[in-house]
């Protein structure tokens, strides 16, 4: 019989002889998604389900669309999904931010208080409303003015954050707002805000989310951008499909109520297509932030909305 000491240098050198002779194990590809906390940024979230093997997701969530432009730019995230107006803004400023899909159409609206008297477009002049400077729902907002003969001189502009509106609303601090899901939808659930109109008769239609990368991963890793959005695609159709579940990824992922986020729902459409209408659209918008000086030059288009890699 061994001895116990032979016994355990023959464990010992069994084990050194698998370790240097076992393959080693390949760790997964982490790809870091930034995301906005709202329900048309939901999409990411359903990218598990979808991710083939030797990828990871990891998503990490922005307060705001400029905050989540700057991610995509400093590389801290590979992909960043926020406002055609932050993405534009970059582009025009030089920043290496390209688009790669849309994320989400809708998504807005234009909310006053239940009792607040204001039944028409006309009647917010005057009155306090909420905007978050640099956001796509500013810019439509101030395509809607000029369309009713106004200026953004004849309201009472208010800074707020997406998160703050419904509440900020509710406080009386504003009488009305440009706000994105879920706010509109807490602001009715609750019983203080009415929905004055969905802005989507301008030229710029529902465009709304953008997913974004950086200039350098389209041309030094294709495949990743291939297989990024494939995962995009077959998430989008699937949360759109699943109405319950993407109800319960918004509980989850972002602590709406199932009737809160059911009614959001309504006026949200997870996309991933790139089509020509869709490219037009976005260009009008562009024209639109360069008429009224929020950039000082138009995005090269031909670099700035990437088509090569939209699923088919």
């Amino acid at each position: 019989m061994l001895s116990r000491r032979l016994l355990l240098a023959s464990l010992t050198t069994t084990a050194m002889a698998l370790s240097v002779t076992a393959p080693a194990q390949a760790a997964d590809k982490v790809i870091k998604v930034g995301t906005l906390k709202l329900i048309h940024g939901i999409t990411p979230y359903f990218y598990d389900k979808f991710t083939p093997a030797g990828y990871k997701i990891e998503v990490i969530s922005f307060e705001t669309p400029t905050d989540g432009k700057n991610a995509v730019v400093t590389k801290s995230v590979d992909f960043g999904t926020y406002g055609l107006a932050a993405a534009t803004l970059g582009a025009a400023a030089g920043e290496p931010v390209v688009i790669v899909a849309p994320t989400c159409n809708g998504g807005m609206a234009i909310v006053v208080g239940k009792n607040s008297g204001i039944g028409n477009f006309k009647e917010l002049k005057g009155k306090r409303v909420g905007i978050l400077p640099g956001s796509t729902q500013e810019a439509v907002f101030l395509d809607r003015l000029k369309a009713e003969g106004m200026t953004l001189k004849d309201v009472k502009s208010v800074r707020v954050s997406f998160s703050e509106m419904a509440g900020a609303l509710e406080r009386g601090d504003i009488d009305g707002y440009v706000g994105a899901e879920p706010g509109p939808s807490i602001s009715a659930i609750r019983g203080v805000g009415k929905v004055l109109e969905f802005p989507y008769s301008t030229p710029t239609g529902k465009v709304n989310m953008v997913m974004t990368t950086h200039a350098d991963t389209v041309k030094s890793d294709p495949e990743l951008t291939k297989v990024f959005l494939e995962i995009h695609r077959k998430a989008s159709e699937y949360a759109m499909a699943h109405r319950p579940e993407l109800v319960q990824m918004a509980g989850a992922r972002l602590g709406l109520p199932a009737d809160v986020a059911n009614l959001a729902a309504d006026n949200v459409e997870l996309t991933w297509k790139i089509d020509q209408d869709w490219i037009n659209r976005s260009k009008y918008y562009g024209s639109l932030m360069l008429e009224r000086r929020q950039i000082r030059k138009l995005p090269d288009y031909s670099s700035f909305i990437v088509t090569g890699f939209n699923p088919k």
